[in-house]
Order: C-alpha cells, then sequence, then structure tokens
C-alpha cells in the first residue's frame, strides 16, 4: 500500500509539473504575442516571398546598361476635338494606349510590339511638369509583346501627356556594382575595427584580471593602519604625479617646442643619463651596506633619472609627432604610415599623465606602508592604537568624499551638507568604528576588498551591451569605426578580464606554493608560477574574442559605430534589401572564415 501510494503521488507530482509548465509556455505565448494568424495573411506571405528573393539576390555583379525608351502621346481629359496621336513606325519597338485619351482616373490598355524577348521595364506617366509617375512594369513575351492595363493619374490639363515604356539592355561583361565595393571596405573596416578593439582590450584585461581572481587576491592583507596610510596617500600620489607630468610636459614645450634637432638631441642624451643614472643608483650586487651618505646620494640620482626620463619621453613624443606629420605629406597614397606615427607620439604624451599619476600614487603608497609597518614595531601598542583610530577616521572620511564626490559629479546636488558634511561624517565615524574593533596588529583583508570590487565593475561593465557603449562614444568622438573601437575595446576589458580571472582560479596551486617556499615575492609567484599554466588558454580565448567582436562590430554600426552595420542598417531602412544582402553574405563569409583561422591558430599554439 505503501509502494501503490508513493507511485501515484510521483505520478500526481509529475502530471502537476507538466500543467505547471504548460501554463508557463501558454503566459510566454501570451508575452511574446505570438499570432499563427499572420503567418497565414496572404499580405505577409506576399511581402515575405519578396524579401527573400531580394536577399537571395545580393548586389555584387552589374552589367553596363544601355537605356531605351519608347512613348506615345495621350490627352487627360479628352479635348472636345478628340485626340488622334501620330502614326508610330511600326518596325521599330512601339507602344498603342487604348483609348488614346481618357478623363483621369479612367484605365487604360497599354501594349508593345516588337520589344526585345523577356525585356522589362517600368511604364511611366510624364506630364507637362516632367514629374514621372510609375504607373505599372512590363514583361515581353518571346515575340517581344506586352499588354499591361492601368490606371490613368489623376491629373487634368489641356497639354500633351506622354506614357513612357523603358528597358535597358546590359553591354559587355560583368564588374562589382558600387555596392559590392562599398561592402568591401566596409568588411575591411570591420575587421580591424575588432582586431584594435581586442587588441586594446586586451592590453588592460591581462593585468586587472589577477585583481579579480580570488585565489591571488585572498592571501593580500594588511594592517588597518596601512590600509588608512594607504588610502590618504593615493590621491596625494596621483595628485603629485599629475602635477610633475604637467611641468615636464611644460618644460618641454617651453624649452624645445616642435624643434625636432633639439628633441632628438634631448632624447639621445636623456636616455643616456637614464641608463648610467639607473646603474650606478641600483647596482646588481654589493658586498656590505652602503653608508648613508651614499644611500642619500643614491635616492637623489634616482629621482633626478625618473625626471629626466620624463623629459625624454616627452621630447620623443613631440619628435615622433613631427616625423609623422612629415612623412604623412611624403608617403603619398601611404601616408597613413606617418599618420600612426604621429599617432604613436600624441597618445605617448597623452598616457605619460596617466602612467606618472600612477606611478605617484603607488610610490606614495609604498612609502606610507613602509612608515606603517614601522610605527606598529616601534611604537608602544597605546600609542599605535590612537594613531590608528585617528588615521582610521580620515582615512574614512577622505574615502567617503571622494566617493560623494563622484556622485555629485554625476547628479549635481544643491545641498553642499550632502557634498560635504555628510560624506565626512560618516565616513570617520565608520573608520572610527573599524579602528577600534581591530587590533593595529589584525590584518585586514584588503586583497579580497579589491576582488569583490574588481568584479563588480567587470559585471557591471559587461551587462551594458556594446550597442549603448558606442552611444556615449559618438557623441564624445563623432559618428564613424573610432567609437566602435572605444566601445569594444571597454566591453572587451570586461569579459576578458572575467575570462581570464576565472582561469587564473582554476590553476593548479602546486606551482604556486613549491614557487612561495623559495621565499619569492608576490610577482615572482605570478610570473614564475601562474603565467606558465595561464598562456594557453589566454590564448585560445583572446582569439575567440576576437571572432566576438568582429560579429558585435557589425551591431554596432547600427548605432554609428562605423563597420558594416553601419552600410548595412542604412540599406534596411531603405528596404533595399538586395544591397543588404551582399553585407549580410559578407559578414557571414568573415565570420565563418575567422572561425577556421582562429581554429587553426589554436591548433598550433594551445
Amino acid at each position: 500500500m505503501r509502494k501503490e501510494a508513493k507511485r501515484i503521488g510521483k505520478s500526481i507530482g509529475i502530471g502537476l509539473a507538466i500543467v505547471f509548465a504548460l501554463v508557463i509556455y501558454a503566459y510566454g505565448f501570451k508575452v511574446t504575442k505570438v499570432n499563427l494568424d499572420e503567418t497565414r495573411s496572404p499580405r505577409r506571405q506576399v511581402q515575405l516571398v519578396r524579401i527573400l528573393r531580394a536577399l537571395a539576390k545580393p548586389d555584387l555583379i552589374e552589367y553596363k546598361q544601355e537605356e531605351f525608351l519608347v512613348d506615345v502621346p495621350i490627352m487627360v481629359p479628352c479635348p472636345e476635338e478628340g485626340f488622334t496621336p501620330p502614326a508610330e513606325d511600326t518596325s521599330k519597338p512601339y507602344i498603342v494606349v487604348t483609348p488614346t485619351c481618357g478623363p483621369p482616373t479612367s484605365m487604360a490598355q497599354i501594349e508593345g510590339f516588337n520589344f526585345a524577348p523577356n525585356a522589362e521595364g517600368p511604364i511611366n506617366f510624364i506630364p507637362p511638369s516632367q514629374v514621372k509617375l510609375t504607373l505599372g512594369r512590363f514583361k515581353t513575351d518571346e515575340q517581344g509583346h506586352f499588354s499591361l492595363t492601368v490606371k490613368l493619374p489623376n491629373r487634368k490639363t489641356d497639354e500633351l501627356n506622354h506614357i513612357t515604356a523603358t528597358t535597358r539592355t546590359q553591354i559587355g561583361g560583368p564588374f562589382l556594382s558600387r555596392n559590392a565595393i562599398d561592402t568591401w571596405d566596409k568588411i575591411v573596416e570591420t575587421v580591424f575595427l575588432a582586431l584594435l578593439a581586442t587588441t586594446l582590450g586586451l592590453a588592460f584585461a591581462i593585468p586587472l584580471s589577477f585583481l579579480a581572481a580570488r585565489n591571488l587576491m585572498k592571501d593580500v592583507t594588511s594592517p588597518i593602519l596601512n590600509v588608512a596610510l594607504n588610502i590618504l596617500a593615493i590621491p596625494i600620489g596621483l595628485y603629485l604625479g599629475a602635477r610633475v607630468s604637467d611641468f615636464a610636459g611644460s618644460t618641454v614645450d617651453s624649452l624645445f617646442g616642435s624643434t625636432p634637432v633639439f628633441n632628438l638631441i634631448g632624447v639621445l642624451a636623456g636616455f643616456t643619463l637614464v641608463y648610467f643614472g639607473v646603474r650606478w643608483a641600483l647596482p646588481a650586487d654589493e658586498d656590505q651596506k652602503p653608508p648613508a651618505k651614499i644611500r642619500a646620494a643614491r635616492v637623489v640620482t634616482l629621482l633626478t633619472t625618473i625626471l629626466v626620463g620624463l623629459l625624454s619621453l616627452y621630447m620623443l613624443s613631440s619628435l615622433t609627432i613631427w616625423v609623422g606629420d612629415s612623412l604623412e605629406d611624403s608617403l603619398g597614397s601611404i601616408g597613413f604610415l606617418g599618420t600612426f606615427i604621429s599617432d604613436l607620439g600624441d597618445i605617448l604624451g597623452i598616457t605619460l599623465t596617466v602612467i606618472t599619476a600612477l606611478a605617484g600614487a603607488g610610490t606614495l603608497t609604498s612609502l606610507t606602508d613602509r612608515l606603517g609597518r614601522r610605527i606598529i614595531k616601534t611604537t608602544p601598542p597605546p600609542l599605535t592604537k590612537v594613531l590608528t583610530i585617528i588615521f582610521s577616521a580620515l582615512a574614512g572620511a577622505a574615502l567617503f568624499f571622494m566617493i560623494m564626490a563622484g556622485l555629485h559629479w554625476l547628479y549635481q546636488f544643491e545641498n553642499q551638507s550632502i557634498t560635504t558634511v555628510w560624506p565626512l561624517s560618516l565616513g570617520a565615524l565608520s573608520g572610527l568604528v573599524l579602528s577600534i574593533r581591530l587590533n593595529p596588529t589584525d590584518n585586514f583583508p584588503i586583497g579580497l576588498v579589491i576582488y569583490y570590487l574588481a568584479r563588480t565593475v567587470f559585471n557591471a561593465l559587461r551587462s551594458i551591451e556594446a550597442l549603448i557603449m558606442v552611444i556615449v562614444f559618438v557623441v564624445w568622438v563623432g559618428i564613424g569605426p573610432f567609437a566602435g573601437v572605444l566601445a569594444l575595446s571597454l566591453h572587451t576589458i570586461a569579459a576578458l578580464a572575467k575570462l581570464y580571472s576565472e582561469q587564473v582560479e582554476s590553476i593548479l596551486a602546486g606551482p604556486m606554493e613549491a614557487i612561495k617556499a623559495t621565499g619569492a615575492n608576490r610577482l615572482q609567484t605570478i610570473v614564475y608560477a601562474v603565467v606558465p599554466q595561464i598562456i594557453p588558454p589566454y590564448i585560445s580565448f583572446t582569439m575567440y574574442r576576437w571572432d566576438i567582436n568582429v560579429r558585435m562590430s557589425t551591431i554596432i554600426g547600427f548605432a554609428g559605430g562605423g563597420g558594416i552595420g553601419f552600410l548595412l542598417i542604412q540599406n534596411i531602412n531603405l528596404l533595399n534589401y538586395r544591397a543588404a544582402s551582399a553585407q549580410m553574405l559578407a559578414i557571414a563569409l568573415v565570420v565563418a572564415s575567422m572561425d577556421y583561422i582562429s581554429s587553426l591558430l589554436r591548433e598550433k599554439t594551445v
């Protein structure tokens, strides 16, 4: 009995699950507005056949055509004395309209004779204003004859009108149509758009992926005092680094300007000084610790060398821009190489500020980290606790204030207490509570905080489609493929960083433990234990992302992101389905080719 009851209960459960599934799908049909009656509509079927036939004939090849026009006069309406058109030459193609005149909107029969077999073309009504009105299309039979009944337009005039039949005959061999040439140009643009986006995304995704790998970040801890000092040091370091970069850039502009000779001499001399300065300030081996004066001199030399190197890089940027501009004018058809060189110099000048700011923040946080550890090691515990509370409150206030400053930039709050008083107060209170609860020697899981923050940012960026991102970049840089490159790059960074980080999380722990056992630091552990395990999947993911970017670049063109999608959406909007079919065919061929090439490359490298 118990087994029977269990079997009946199971059957009832299966039945209820089936009913529930049917209800879910029924509601899905309702929400998606499934309407099978529309599929049987004759009008819909005619439109579908017309579009499919147009798509089956991509506009790729055309012939030079000669237009042949035959016309016959007609009066609308009939004059009082009637109207008889002149006699036609029956040895040539001619058309006959019955009746030869008639009231507006009346029906008329048009017959054509002596035309080429199986010729086709439009029948047009041309009033005195010469505005062409299409009455229909004709197609001749094997004898060159056609018959067509049309409706005369509602045009009243006492002047003579004409009805024309136009045919076109092919002359010479086939050649690529204008649409085929435009399609080729845009598909090449699409491929390189995807290539640049993948490369740019790769450059940022690789380092960022390590921040989003839990197995690498969970061991990154730091005392709360060090964390507080680092939070205070980061904005100061960014500001000081940016100011140093601005000083170096303005110094180069004021001293050398765009003079190529001075910039060349400065680059050569600067890099030479940097080479010898770094070798002296950072010797390879030392038997004993040098005296304090030597260490101080090395620090000063190293700082001077960094400044000289920064000045040299700015001079190199100016020199590269000059070289690129000169080559652009002299290389003619391959002047794009000069433009590329000039753009590289411009990119170097732009990124120097960012790099210097990040270097300033990194240097200052390294110093404050050493300071925090020295305080913990040499200061009495009560005083260390007091300093931890003070710096934690300051760091919390600074962190909350910077977050609110970013929100204020977006939302433009008008209440100053919201942008200043509240974030400073809440930040200081949060830092105070955290520092009271933790001992100065307790390690704060700063690595996990960075891990969750990186994951959140990547997930947010991946949730926004590149089609939406490109709208913002179109406003910033204008309509064209450059906006598409930036949009795809941002989406690629988020997508690849997630894939890369998950691959890092799945590596074998044995090599990492072995490298750590030798006393290697974190950077050495990553280089010798992590990188060798992730190179093959990184190559595979990168190739796959390039394939994705090729397909996505066809879509972002819909929003002005360049590529073949821009041409495709234009033809679709114009109902030019033959031209659109050519773009669809090109997309399919490129995607298939990319899949084949990437599979070969993966086979060779992975």
